[in-house]
């Protein structure tokens, strides 16, 4: 399971998160369109996902993840064939919508909540090991930044939607709801823990909340606005830094990808690292640290004059978004326990889609208006550092008046 979670996650980055600068850059040569227009799209697929997040959670903690990810990777694949043919700022956002719709149920919420449901002991290993494809898919930038400018941005659109239909699915089948519903246990019956796996478990072990109880604790709001931080950054990296490498630094879209896959590459540091401490240490102080780095990268790239500062924004966000990405939802699972995980998962992510669609929005605006993305980049990047005191005030909460003893899709 962590190995097909890990393939369907490298072909959502590969072949959209990561590469959707790639298609904005090309896109606005050929259309004219405006940056925050093309930007738009990235903010509204996250609007879409935030959106039916709740009832996706509820949905998924009742029927299991699979089934939902099959709907998910056929809407995916078809929402890519789509864009393909587009011809109007209309027909783009309605493509997206398709997109959008696909990307969040055959993606990384089903895939966390199943990952939760079968680890405990090692649960930050695990989500580290699956969200690797992530950042690995951000490898294969350079090839899809390579196929726009030699085939052409449509004959690639399609051809990812064909992509994900002759491995998406396949890897989808691979997927489980819970180990009890095929007799076997948590962490597996063949699991030898260590002196420090155990400690890890009876700590993070406990009465699992409901939604509803979850959403009473400060925890859940701070470990959300944490969260929503980051991704004001990482939002605004994905859809626009190679426009910023490209018009402001003057890199080609080629060049600017290899930075990209500098990034993703210390990003797959990150989660090897993040893996490995995230089940040792305190995981609000890693998160509060990264968010520092993702303040210094950004600021770096912003106002960069040289190489150096290009690969150091590359090493630093890499890192800390490696590191930090799979710790939400390890954190989240320690807080509130799996039983519920999806719908407070899918509660969280209403909080958390304001920074996924302000970073590209502000970004894209503020660069529209300034003729540079310098007044943009700077105020996320601020915005994230403040960002790491939600972390550090994230503390585990109190254990809930009575043992959630309700069924996993109530709220």
């Amino acid at each position: 399971m962590v190995g097909a979670g890990f393939g369907i996650q490298l072909l959502a980055a590969g072949l959209l998160t990561q590469s959707f600068g790639a298609y904005v850059a090309v896109l606005q040569e050929d259309f004219g369109w405006s940056k925050a227009a093309l930007a738009g799209a990235f903010s509204f697929l996250q609007m879409i996902g935030g959106l039916m997040s709740p009832v996706q959670g509820v949905v998924i903690d009742r029927f299991g993840p699979r089934a939902i990810m099959r709907v998910g990777m056929v809407a995916f694949a078809l929402g890519f064939m789509a864009l393909s043919q587009v011809d109007s700022l209309l027909g783009y956002y309605a493509a997206f919508v398709l997109v959008g719709i696909g990307f969040r149920l055959s993606g990384f919420f089903p895939l966390s909540v199943a990952m939760v449901n079968w680890f405990e002991r090692r649960r930050a290993r695990a989500l580290s090991t699956m969200s690797l494809g992530v950042a690995v898919g951000g490898l294969v930038v350079p090839i899809v930044a390579y196929s726009l400018e030699n085939f052409g941005w449509r004959e690639s659109a399609f051809g990812s939607g064909v992509l994900l239909l002759v491995v998406g699915l396949p890897l989808v089948q691979v997927i489980r709801r819970r180990p009890e519903d095929y007799g076997e246990v948590v962490d597996g019956r063949g699991f030898q823990p260590n002196e420090r796996d155990m400690a890890v478990a009876s700590e993070s072990r406990g009465p699992d909340f409901t939604a509803r109880q979850a959403v009473r604790t400060p925890a859940f709001w701070l470990i959300s606005l944490g969260h929503g931080s980051a991704l004001l950054v990482v939002g605004a990296v994905a859809v626009h830094v190679i426009s910023h490498l490209k018009e402001d630094l003057g890199y080609s879209v080629s060049d600017a990808a290899l930075v990209v896959t500098l990034m993703t590459s210390m990003q797959v540091v990150g989660m090897l690292v993040g893996g490995t401490i995230g089940d040792r240490f305190d995981k609000r102080i890693i998160s509060a640290v990264c968010m520092v780095m993702h303040m210094v990268g950004m600021l770096l790239v912003t106002y960069a004059v040289s190489l150096p500062m290009v690969v150091a924004f590359a090493v630093l966000h890499g890192l800390a978004w490696g590191i930090r990405g799979p710790l939400m939802q390890a954190m989240r699972a320690d807080y509130f326990g799996r039983s519920s995980f999806g719908a407070i998962m899918g509660l969280s992510a209403l909080i958390i889609m304001v920074g996924q669609i302000a970073g590209p929005l502000v970004a894209g605006l503020l660069a529209d208006a300034t003729g540079n993305y310098d007044l943009g980049f700077t105020l996320l990047a601020v915005l994230a550092g403040m960002g790491s005191a939600f972390f550090l005030f994230a503390k585990r909460p109190a254990p809930p008046l009575e043992a959630s003893v309700q069924a996993p899709q109530q709220l």
